[in-house]
């Protein structure tokens, strides 16, 4: 895709090498803000947002675990990222999410994980919520309604959440994989040894987890002149949250960089923000689109792309290689951020810079 668009076939998009440069420098600007050692600069993944606000949640949470298995504790860990993953699209700019506990609002992907650790806290997803809570159990995510999770999510007429009948039909269907919880995934991905491969990861998302999407082939998309494209940006998603999970049952997980950059708004934002894609017509910026319309898929298609051209020069700049800071690091350092950063610059709300309609299933 990035040849073709390069070579002037794309009726859409242009790739500007000098706002490639902008993207990896306001990247490196909000890594270096956030972020005094890159060294220890950790994963991009779900478990990040259980930490808005600077609250590490599951460290509270973690003692009423006290006595559990290290094996078990990263089944019940899959569980909440599972869930709280395919929780996880685009929510729109009028929801937010005020933490009981705390009393603090978050919006956007921080609200929507807060949001769904409390729920998990709370038994809302298991079977025996009073007597074991922290846990999801396929018997009770079968039976969930739009109102246990508009409940849950605070949503009403004045904070409506985009999507919410397609993240509920998600977990639903998640109910009817197979597996008796999310958590049984462990048991797939560990085999013998001390290392996991996140290819196998991957490999086990998208096998155990496929009869969830609403399109049989899940995030792959038709274009006239590439073909089929996959993206699979949740199950990439998910893959980089189970690597914490795992890895706290002193396990390895090992060749990170074998997933791709994340094709949504944020990362793809930065990319048209920052100048290094730049719209061929102006109802680019103005119209809303589809997931499968052509615009799209090669706007996502290009952003996997240059993603990996992102990471090398950030690399560069920042002195580091690829074991130490994989492109997993890189999105979280980074990428993710500068996105929104330079999304609130231009935009009231800091809405991404193209609309695409939401189902809850893709972004």
């Amino acid at each position: 895709m990035l040849k073709h668009v390069v070579d002037g076939q794309s009726p859409w998009w242009t790739v500007d090498p000098l706002g490639l440069e902008e993207a990896v420098q306001a990247t490196l600007a909000v890594t270096r803000k956030r972020f005094a050692n890159p060294g220890a600069i950790p994963f991009h993944s779900r478990w990040r947002h259980f930490e808005a606000g600077g609250h590490d949640r599951w460290a509270a949470l973690a003692p009423r675990l006290a006595g559990e298995p290290k094996d078990e504790i990263a089944r019940r860990r899959i569980d909440l990222a599972i869930v709280s993953v395919l929780l996880d699209a685009g929510a729109g700019a009028a929801w937010s999410y005020r933490e009981p506990d705390t009393g603090e609002t978050y919006a956007r992907s921080e609200g929507l994980g807060v949001a769904s650790f409390h729920m998990f806290a709370n038994g809302a997803f298991s079977r025996d919520p009073k007597g074991d809570p922290l846990r999801v159990d396929a018997e009770r995510l079968s039976k969930l309604t739009p109102m246990d999770i508009a409940m849950g999510f605070q949503v009403k007429a004045h904070n409506p959440l985009v999507g919410l009948e397609g993240r509920v039909d998600l977990l639903r269907k998640l109910g009817g994989v197979g597996l008796d919880r999310p958590g049984a995934l462990f048991d797939v991905m560990v085999k013998d040894g001390g290392t996991v491969k996140a290819a196998a990861i991957f490999a086990a998302v998208l096998d155990k987890l496929s009869p969830i999407w609403p399109s049989p082939m899940g995030d792959v998309w038709q274009h006239p002149a590439i073909g089929w494209v996959p993206f699979h940006k949740l199950s990439q998603w998910l893959s980089y949250s189970l690597v914490e999970p795992i890895e706290s049952a002193d396990l390895r997980v090992v060749e990170l960089d074998a997933l791709t950059g994340l094709p949504e708004y944020r990362n793809g934002g930065l990319l048209v923000d920052a100048g290094a894609l730049r719209p061929k017509q102006s109802r680019l910026l103005t119209d809303t689109f589809k997931a499968g319309d052509a615009a799209i898929v090669e706007w996502r298609a290009l952003t996997v792309a240059l993603l990996d051209q992102v990471a090398e020069h950030v690399r560069l700049h920042l002195g580091l290689d690829d074991q130490r800071l994989p492109l997993v690091k890189v999105l979280e350092a980074g990428t993710w951020f500068a996105g929104r950063v330079l999304a609130a610059e231009r935009r009231p709300g800091g809405g991404p810079p193209i609309a695409v309609e939401s189902d809850g299933t893709v972004f």
